[in-house]
């Protein structure tokens, strides 16, 4: 009968090779169609009411993030004359790019007039004819437009706009900032500081490809230094390599084939698919060099390998990939795209794992210190002790367990779900210290949007009523939540009416007449063609935005502001008149915290109920199931409590990792009852099976859980925190469901499993 089965497997082999040789070439070849995707775009929620309300927005208006801002220092202040000339100077050649549309410089701004008889002429803020350092100075903070826009409060540093064309490929971006930075260079401005979309794209597609070949790079060593210690030699590191690089090509390849960009999130693939790999790899190499030293031929030792290991496996890698499944209802679409290719690499792995290592087995059995009979090696003495350690002490281990728990949950209560823009960048960055450094220096770059709606179709946004009303709440918005309002029609107003006035000062105000009102609406109408009001109303003019910034205060501080700016809005006497609206690229990000507590418990809920399913069903008891979730939860208590604790904030990167840890953790506990249950198969005692279990799975387990928090700790040298913290945070749950399944499952199994009664 073994040779039947062997004659069988031996047909099998060439086709099943054929089949992987070819499938990988082809998928090897599908490489050359990957690209990196940064599209901050797709971390809006998606299919939400707010999301579609903001691109129709700024298909009426204008999109709020192709600009570059350049902040540069100047030692003897900006109105240095010296420093205003070479700034003139760079103003112009940016100017001068074909990529760039306009550039806004203290040296190229004017201020204008508007004289009797409706004539306008307009003064530059810096004559360089006429210059004087403390009249020249005085005027422009008297004035407010330009300073924290393109003068610092304290007049040390000098901003530039620079509007380029939209969307930017990445190509262009680095054509357009390595020119500048040129520029720059040659003018004597060493200390640049830059911001905008135009530099984050080249910031994290450039990191992004940094780090996926490092990623990449340190797993395969990893993947070597492991093998070396586990199986301690050649035989060892070569074979679990085919099936570990081939997942790792497959997913890649299968990306590339079906045109998937590599988005922020999957710069971690290469390191996941590591450590699932691996998992297979072990356990499934583990047992069948065990095996060899008790079957007769190779072909009986990879049977007894694959009957054992092969169930266990097969359910660890799809609880596994439902754990990653699940981040499908977390309401961001790169996450989306995150969970369901991780969860087909998962898959893919298992069945590379049981396609390829038998074949490889047959042809090349293994080293020869399998053969040796050692009955005391360093694995067996040392886990038949901390068995009967924890055997023997269940109370004292489940009294500390309880105690843990309880402690870990008072600390996750306190967890906070807290976003700021730049919060996915290590302080050490000088992406994030520019961003600093402007948010400093120019009244905060967080945009803030704001659209106002009439409801009376019958009134103007022209009415005097309806201007006193947006003047009270553009007020609120400026002195109250800080906002520097950069764009609004009353600000417009303000700024004719005291043009009007000769530029005086005191006249910065709304106008009383309604004739001056209509006049002004007839200057902007007319201004640089009509483009300067569609920046301010739509075409039917019963839809007005404001623009304006701020601080990067965060979502937490963010949000009590807006609850302050609700309040405000709903005492107004003619709020009824008005439809308010907060919108925006910081506003939908922010958004996104709102989901993530939902969207994780509804992810981890199912992920937690489908498993429990699978194990009551495949141990055909419901309380094994059940016991079986207390150590894959306890972890994931343990780490809430952690976070809260240290005051890591719940955000996207670190909320995914609760489901990945939970189907990550629980292969351990199934390898676990899955020997459990084959020792009682084979009528032995519910004591002698846990120990046999122990014995055979616990080395297993050790190294897994090395192996998979090893792989996870390589992304904390990545320079997103997002990428640092899941690393960190997945790495300790582990270790921790580790620890559990070591002395909370046999201890459970032991209290609460009731051996099923011998037939007399």
């Amino acid at each position: 009968m073994r040779k039947v089965g062997e004659r069988r497997f031996r047909k099998l082999i060439p086709f099943v090779s054929l089949f992987l040789l070819a499938a990988t070439v082809f998928l090897a070849f599908q490489l050359k169609n990957l690209r990196f995707d940064y599209n901050f775009e797709k971390f809006y929620p998606k299919d939400d009411p707010d999301t579609g309300y903001f691109l129709e927005l700024r298909e009426k208006f204008t999109s709020d993030n192709d600009f570059l801002l350049l902040a540069i220092p100047a030692e003897n202040g900006v109105f240095d004359k010296t420093f205003l000339k070479r700034l003139d100077s760079l103003t112009k050649v940016i100017e001068e790019d074909s990529l760039v549309t306009f550039v806004m410089s203290v040296t190229n701004q004017e201020e204008f007039f508007i004289l009797q008889g409706g004539a306008t002429a307009s003064k530059p803020y810096i004559d360089f004819d006429d210059y004087d350092r403390v009249r020249d100075s005085i005027r422009i903070y008297e004035k407010q437009e330009l300073v924290n826009t393109l003068v610092s409060k304290k007049g040390k540093t000098a901003g530039l706009y620079v509007k380029h064309e939209e969307f930017l490929s990445k190509k262009k971006s680095d054509r357009l900032i390595e020119s500048i930075n040129k520029k720059a260079e040659e003018l004597g401005f060493d200390d640049v500081h830059m911001g905008g979309r135009t530099i984050g794209q080249k910031y994290y597609i450039d990191v992004m490809s940094f780090e996926m070949i490092l990623f990449l790079s340190m797993s395969v060593i990893l993947v070597i230094i492991f093998l070396v210690i586990a199986f301690r030699s050649v035989w060892g590191v070569m074979v679990p390599q085919f099936v570990i690089l081939g997942g790792m090509l497959w997913v890649v390849g299968g990306m590339g084939l079906f045109h998937e960009p590599l988005n922020i999130i999957l710069t971690t693939l290469p390191s996941i698919m590591f450590v699932v790999s691996m998992s297979d790899t072990i356990h499934l190499v583990s047992r069948y060099l065990d095996a060899l030293r008790t079957e007769d031929s190779t072909f009986d030792a990879i049977k007894l390998a694959v009957k054992e290991v092969g169930l266990a496996t097969l359910l660890t890698s799809i609880t596994t990939a439902i754990g990653f499944f699940t981040l499908y209802f977390v309401n961001v679409q790169p996450i989306q795209v995150f969970g369901i290719v991780m969860g087909i690499g998962v898959l893919v792995a298992f069945v590379l794992t049981f396609l390829m290592l038998p074949i490889l087995f047959y042809f090349f059995p293994g080293p020869k210190y399998v053969l040796q009979k050692n009955k005391d090696h360093f694995w067996k003495s040392h886990l038949e002790r901390w068995f009967l350690y924890v055997i023997r002490r269940p109370k004292m281990i489940g009294i500390l367990g309880f105690v843990i728990a309880v402690v870990s949950i008072i600390g996750a209560v306190q967890i906070k779900a807290n976003n700021y823009l730049m919060d996915d960048i290590s302080p050490g960055e000088k992406l994030k210290q520019d961003f600093n450094y402007l948010d400093a220096n120019f009244g905060g770059v967080r945009p803030f949007i704001m659209t106002v709606e009439l409801k009376d179709t019958s009134q103007t946004f022209w009415d005097r009523q309806v201007l006193n009303e947006l003047d009270s709440i553009q007020t609120y918005l400026e002195d109250t939540m800080g906002i520097k309002v950069r764009n609004s029609l009353v600000s417009a107003l303000k700024i004719m009416n005291r043009g009007n006035h000769l530029g005086k000062p005191d006249y910065f105000k709304l106008p009383t007449s309604m004739n001056k009102i209509r006049s002004f609406r007839r200057n902007l109408r007319l201004a640089q063609g009509g483009k300067v009001i569609q920046t301010m109303m739509d075409s039917t003019e019963q839809l007005m935005v404001i623009n304006g910034t701020l601080g990067d205060i965060g979502n937490i501080a963010f949000q009590e502001k807006m609850e302050g700016l609700n309040a405000f809005i709903n005492s107004r006497p003619n709020k009824d008149q008005f439809n308010f609206k907060v919108t925006g690229s910081a506003y939908l990000i922010d958004k996104n915290i709102s989901y993530l507590a939902e969207s994780m418990v509804k992810g981890l809920g199912l992920s937690i109920l489908i498993v429990a399913l699978i194990i009551g069903f495949v141990y055909s008891s419901i309380r094994v199931s059940l016991i079986s979730l207390v150590p894959n939860i306890f972890p994931l208590i343990f780490i809430a409590g952690i976070m809260g604790y240290f005051g890591v904030e719940l955000k996207t990167s670190t909320a995914i990792i609760f489901t990945i840890a939970f189907g990550i953790a629980v292969d351990d506990t199934i390898h676990f009852l899955g020997k459990f249950k084959y020792e009682l198969m084979k009528g032995k005692g519910k004591m002698y099976a846990l120990k046999r279990s122990y014995m055979t799975t616990g080395k297993a387990m050790i190294l897994t859980t090395l192996i998979l928090c090893s792989g996870f700790l390589l992304l904390v040298m990545s320079s997103f925190m997002g990428t640092f913290y899941m690393g960190v945070l997945l790495c300790a749950t582990l270790f921790v469901a580790l620890i559990a399944d070591m002395t909370l499952l046999p201890v459970l199994m032991m209290v609460f499993f009731k051996e099923r009664k011998k037939p007399e």
